[in-house]
């Protein structure tokens, strides 16, 4: 499946005051819808999956929350596109090939992302960073 779309709807992030003792970050992924979409490409029309997806950064106990939600776009082959709908349809899930190509799009866009947000309001980063530690 190749992506030819991605989109956000809603970026927020919420910063509190910093609570005492440890703070933990949980980070999750859910696919929240599976359509199909006829998209124009030059003269043809195209059937498309729109996947909507919500990235969440919780940052417990309850000192912020990045929140990133928006959809992403596949061409592919339209039996296939049909078979994936129908699929979401009957029991709202995914094959385990169309879930990891759509998890790992949604996770590379959306951890930066959540990256940014995060030095901007002053949260710790949601992924931990490589860090340099000197040899005595």
């Amino acid at each position: 499946m190749a992506v030819i779309g991605f989109n956000y709807n809603t970026i927020s992030a919420v910063r509190k005051p910093v609570p005492k003792g440890e703070v933990k970050i949980n980070n999750n992924v859910s696919i929240k819808d599976v359509e199909t979409q006829h998209v124009q490409l030059g003269k043809t029309k195209q059937e498309t999956l729109k996947v909507s997806f919500e990235f969440i950064s919780k940052y417990e106990p309850n000192f912020g929350e990045i929140k990133l939600e928006g959809d992403i776009i596949f061409a592919e082959d339209e039996k296939i596109i049909k078979e994936v709908s129908d699929e979401w349809k009957k029991n709202k899930k995914l094959s385990k090939e169309v879930l990891t190509n759509v998890m790992n799009n949604v996770l590379g866009r959306c951890n930066i992302q959540a990256m940014v947000l995060s030095r901007d309001i002053n949260l710790p980063p949601p992924l931990p960073l490589p860090k340099v530690q000197s040899k005595d």
